[in-house]
C-alpha cells in the first residue's frame, strides 16, 4: 500500500491510495497535510481542497492503524484569481450571468485562475480560452438556460474558400451536422482546468432537451461539455449533471484528464451518456463515478463519412479506478465507431446495475478503418449487471438498422464496409447477480473476431433473475440466466472461467475456429 500524488492544481491535489480497493477503499482512512489530520476518505483517489498557490505540501495517510509514508505534493503557481462577481455576475438563479462570466475568462491571464464562488449562475454557452484554469467553488452552480433562442448554433461544415476543404465545428452521432454550441464549449483551445467541489447543471427535464428528442429542432441537442481540436484539458473534481444529450463529448483532442469528475443524469434520460470521447488520443479516465440514462462510457470514432475523410481512432485510453452505476453499457465501444478504437484499457473498476458491463455496438456499413484491437477490461467487480459481456456486430441502429444487409447472419462478401475486431482480453474479473446472460458475443460470420480471451473470470446468477435481450440485434431474443453466448470467433480463450447458477449449457459456442480451454 501505497500514497501517490497524481495531479495538483494552484489551490488542490488529487492522491492515490494504491491496493486499498475499487475506487471505494475497503475500510476508511484518515489523510494528514505535513502533520496534521486534513480529512476522512472512503475512495481509493481523494482530492485535498484548501491549499495554497506554489506550497509544498508533505501528504500522509493512517489505513487500518497502519502509517502510509508522505508523498510530496507541490501546488501550481498562480498570478491573480479573477471573482466572477467582480464582472458583473450576480448568482442569484435569475440574471442572466453568461457575459459576465465570459467576460472574466477572456481576461484572465496567463497561470490564473477564474473563480466562480457560490451561488447560482444562469447561462447559456460559455466559451473556453487557452491558458486557463476555471474553478467552480462549493456550493456554485452554473445553471443553464433551456431555451433554444438563447444558444448559438455550431455549424456541422463550413465549406472553405476554395472549396477543398471543409470547417467542423458541430456533430450529431458521428456526421458533421449543426448543433446547439454547447454549455461550456471549447474550441481550438490548449492547457484548460475545469476544476473545484461545484456544479454544471444542464437543467434538463422532459418538457424541454428531452421532449421529443429525436426531432431536430433548429439545430441537434447541446452537450453539457464539448471540446473540439483541443489540447491539454483537464476537468477535475466537479460535478455535471441533467444534460439535454451526451453530457462529456471531447471530440478530435488529445491529451485529456477526467478525474474525480461526477457524471450523473436520470436513468430515464434519453441519449445522456456519461463520456463520449471520439477521435482521440491519450485520455486519461480516473476515481470518476457515473450515473446516467444511457452509456456510461462511450467510446467512438464517427460514421463512415468522418472515418474516412479523417482517419482519426481513439487511441491510448485509461480507466481507472472508476464506478459505473446505472447506465445501458458500462463501458461501451460504439457504434459510430468507423475509424477504429485500439490500445483501450479499463482497469480497477466496479460496474452495478448496468444493462452491461463492455458493450461493443458496431455492424457492416462502419466500414474497413473500423478496426477494433487491443481492448482489455482487468480487475474488474461488477454487481447486478444484466449481461456482464455483450459484443454486437448486427447493432440495428440508422435507418437501415433492421435491413437484410445489416441483421442477416449469413456471410456477406467483404468490402470497403466491413468493420473488424481483432482482440478483446477479459481478466481478473467477478461478475454477481446476473440476469440475462454472462456472455453473449457475436462477430461477422464473413469478419469474425480475431482473439477473444477470458481469464479468471467467475460469473453467477441472480437468484430471482430478470429476463431480457442480451443485444440490439435481430434474432436475439428475450432470455435469462444463459451462461456464455459465443459467435463467430477464429481463437477463443478461456481460462478459469467458472460459470455457476446459469441454465443450460454454460458454454454455448458455434462458428468457433479453435477453442482453448484450461
Amino acid at each position: 500500500m501505497e500514497l501517490k500524488f497524481v495531479t495538483a492544481t494552484s489551490r488542490s491535489a488529487v492522491v492515490e491510495l494504491t491496493e486499498s480497493g475499487k475506487f471505494y477503499t475497503e475500510k476508511p482512512y484518515e489523510i494528514y497535510v505535513d502533520g496534521s489530520k486534513y480529512m476522512d476518505s472512503e475512495k481509493v483517489i481523494t482530492t485535498l481542497y484548501g491549499l495554497k498557490p506554489d506550497t509544498l505540501y508533505k501528504v500522509s495517510a493512517v489505513y487500518d492503524g497502519q502509517e502510509i509514508a508522505a508523498v510530496d505534493v507541490q501546488t501550481k503557481y498562480e498570478f491573480v484569481t479573477l471573482n466572477v462577481r467582480e464582472f458583473g455576475a450576480y448568482g442569484d438563479g435569475v440574471h442572466d450571468d453568461t457575459n459576465a462570466i465570459q467576460c472574466a475568462i477572456m481576461a484572465c491571464p496567463k497561470d490564473s485562475r477564474v473563480l466562480v464562488p457560490e451561488g447560482v449562475y444562469k447561462i447559456s454557452s460559455i466559451f473556453l480560452k487557452d491558458n486557463l484554469t476555471l474553478e467552480l467553488a462549493k456550493g456554485a452552480v452554473l445553471s443553464a438556460f433551456t431555451d433554444r433562442e438563447k444558444f448559438p448554433v455550431l455549424p456541422g461544415e463550413i465549406e472553405s474558400y476554395d472549396e477543398t476543404a471543409q470547417y467542423n465545428l458541430g456533430s450529431w452521432e458521428g456526421n458533421p451536422l449543426d448543433m446547439f454550441s454547447a454549455i461550456v464549449c471549447g474550441i481550438n483551445v490548449e492547457n484548460v482546468v475545469i476544476t473545484g467541489e461545484g456544479t454544471i447543471d444542464g437543467c434538463t427535464n422532459f418538457e424541454n432537451w428531452w421532449k421529443n428528442c429525436k426531432v431536430r429542432d433548429t439545430a441537434w441537442r447541446p452537450r453539457l461539455f464539448f471540446i473540439n481540436h483541443c489540447k491539454n484539458v483537464m476537468m477535475h473534481g466537479i460535478t455535471v449533471q441533467n444534460s439535454p444529450s451526451w453530457t462529456i463529448h471531447p471530440y478530435f483532442s488529445e491529451h485529456l484528464k477526467f478525474i474525480d469528475v461526477k457524471i450523473k443524469n436520470p436513468a430515464n434520460s434519453h441519449n445522456t451518456d456519461g463520456l463520449d470521447p471520439e477521435s482521440c488520443t491519450d485520455v486519461l479516465v480516473l476515481g470518476t463515478y457515473i450515473s446516467v440514462g444511457d452509456d456510461c462510457i462511450a467510446i467512438k470514432s464517427g460514421k463512415i463519412y468522418m472515418a474516412e475523410k479523417y482517419q482519426v481512432p481513439t487511441s491510448n485510453m485509461i480507466v481507472r479506478q472508476c464506478c459505473m452505476r446505472d447506465g445501458h453499457g458500462a463501458v461501451t465501444v460504439g457504434s459510430e465507431i468507423a475509424a477504429g478504437v485500439k490500445d483501450v484499457h479499463i482497469t480497477d473498476c466496479i460496474f452495478m446495475n448496468t444493462d452491461r458491463g463492455l458493450r461493443v455496438k458496431t455492424r457492416r456499413g462502419r466500414g474497413q478503418l473500423s478496426v477494433l484491437d487491443d481492448i482489455s477490461f482487468e480487475n474488474i467487480d461488477m454487481d447486478n449487471v444484466m449481461t456482464p459481456f455483450v459484443v454486437n456486430s448486427f447493432y440495428f441502429c440508422d435507418p437501415d438498422g433492421k435491413t437484410e444487409y445489416v441483421g442477416t447472419k449469413k456471410p456477406l462478401p467483404v468490402d470497403r464496409r466491413t468493420p473488424s475486431i481483432k482482440r478483446l482480453t477479459f481478466k481478473d474479473i467477478k461478475a454477481t447477480n446476473c440476469h440475462v446472460a454472462g456472455t453473449y458475443i457475436y462477430g461477422l460470420p464473413e469478419s469474425k473476431i480475431e482473439k477473444l480471451t477470458f481469464e479468471n473470470i467467475s460469473f453467477s446468477y441472480a437468484e430471482n433473475a430478470k429476463s431480457g435481450v442480451a443485444a440490439m440485434m435481430l434474432g436475439c431474443d428475450e432470455a435469462s440466466k444463459q451462461g456464455l453466448v459465443v459467435n463467430n470467433v477464429k481463437q477463443l480463450i478461456l481460462k478459469n472461467v467458472k460459470v455457476t447458477g446459469c441454465e443450460g449449457e454454460p458454454i454455448v459456442a458455434g462458428n468457433v475456429d479453435e477453442l482453448i480451454q484450461e
